[in-house]
């Protein structure tokens, strides 16, 4: 983890994270979920040199707290699904649905 550029209170919140998913029996990612809403985080606040736009314009992680889990009715939003057409090169991305995204990249 870039623990040297995070501040003390992100790195409790870190730790904080991190073990509570561990308690969970998510150990296996739990380190990488955790660094993952830490960065989140310091993007949202300004703490972060390089930030994406769905960092800083999304709901925040303390906020949504699983909302989004990619599972349910929620699922994954338009941007993560599009971001991820774009990592596989899914031609006529731009151009789908919500839906059609979803069955694109499965």
């Amino acid at each position: 983890m870039p623990r040297n550029t995070w501040s003390a209170k992100r790195e409790r919140q870190y730790q904080h994270i991190k073990e509570s998913l561990e308690e969970r029996g998510r150990g296996r990612r739990a380190a990488e979920i955790a660094a993952r809403t830490v960065n989140k985080e310091r993007a949202q606040h300004g703490e972060a040199r390089a930030r994406s736009a769905s960092s800083v314009h999304d709901v925040s992680p303390g906020h949504r707290g699983g909302k989004r889990s990619h599972q349910g009715p929620g699922g994954r939003t338009y941007r993560q699904l599009y971001n991820e057409a774009k990592a596989k090169g899914i031609k006529g991305r731009s151009k789908m649905t919500k839906k059609e995204l979803l069955e694109a990249v499965g």
